[in-house]
């Protein structure tokens, strides 16, 4: 562990100070931590924002949601709100991590988590993510949990987070405060493919903080759920994953919001899926037609190429489930 200094602050406005001088902002530290023991990360100093007032729940005056940067992942997985309006955004929170993880880290910290590749985690290896330059030892090496979508000859690391899949699907948006002021990103800009700038992962500029994430309201009724495929059922992340929510009256999709985890080097949403569901009615045919589309655009690596038949077989599945033909 390298030296670093500590503040805690009880207001943005000293959030914003420290964050301007380059201090890196903590809240539950389940991922910033683990890399600073692994010298991946090496922040001279760190700015605790446990005390900000970042913490609301709220449903929109229009039926969306809001939820604060330093809202748990567990309270919001169980808020009631929550698991209403938007269960595959519950189901998603409660399928990541570990209880004890879920009960420390916050939405804003999942959104913003690093990859779990091996060869970024390993300071020994070359990584373009962590050391830009050095290249990409997960191209040649062993690629089997890697991204297929979006990817670049910099890097082929996913994204790691659960929640940010739902979100992709349901368009959020994410607010933000800057020395500067107020403003709001979409979710697909906030998060940003790999390109030749691997190491830049996010939007937010120096000094600025995260304060709320925002589900906008969607027509109702709405039916969505999140299913994750992964190697085991305990703690672990997704070789592929799904979040579906449509929107079905009088028999006909009138609306369709697709996503998928696990494949691609962001969330990553399925547009080609979507277009294949509006204005159709819901069949297991319709299905299976649309879930060819899902791995469109897909550049799989040595290992990997299994990712692409079992993404179309997890959002056949998950359409399937929340379409309501089992």
């Amino acid at each position: 562990m390298h030296p670093f200094s500590f503040v805690k602050v009880s207001d943005t406005r000293e959030a914003l100070a420290a964050g301007r001088r380059g201090g890196r902002y903590i809240a539950g530290g389940t991922t910033l931590v683990d890399l600073m023991r692994e010298t991946v990360e090496r922040p001279a100093a760190l700015v605790d924002i446990t005390r900000l007032p970042l913490r609301d729940l709220t449903v929109t005056e229009r039926g969306g949601l809001r939820i604060g940067a330093l809202v748990r992942m567990a309270e919001a997985a169980a808020d009631r709100k929550v698991r209403q309006l938007y269960p595959v955004v519950s189901e998603a929170l409660e399928l990541s991590a570990s209880a004890q993880l879920r009960n420390m880290a916050t939405i804003g910290g999942n959104i913003m988590q690093r990859t779990r590749c091996t060869y970024f985690r390993d300071v020994t290896a070359a990584c373009n993510k962590r050391e830009p330059g050095t290249g990409c030892a997960a191209i040649e090496g062993v690629n089997r949990t890697h991204a297929i979508l979006g990817t670049s000859q910099d890097c082929v690391a996913t994204h790691p987070s659960d929640a940010s899949v739902a979100f992709a699907a349901l368009e959020a948006t994410v607010h933000l405060l800057g020395p500067d002021g107020e403003r709001s990103v979409a979710l697909a800009d906030f998060l940003l493919q790999p390109g030749d700038t691997p190491d830049r992962e996010h939007a937010l500029l120096p000094g600025e903080l995260i304060t709320a994430v925002e589900v906008p309201a969607h027509p109702r009724p709405l039916k969505s759920g999140y299913l994750k495929v992964r190697d085991r059922q305990s703690y672990e992340f997704a070789l592929t994953s799904a979040a579906v929510a449509l929107h079905i009256r009088r028999g006909v999709i009138h609306d369709a919001k697709v996503a998928a985890g696990g494949v691609g080097t962001v969330p990553w949403k399925l547009p080609a899926v979507e277009q294949q569901l509006i204005g159709r009615r819901p069949s297991d045919r319709l299905w299976a037609k649309a879930a060819e589309h899902a791995a469109e655009g897909a550049h799989p690596l040595q290992h990997n190429r299994f990712k692409i038949e079992l993404l179309q077989r997890t959002v056949e599945r998950q359409l399937r489930i929340v379409g309501g033909s089992k």
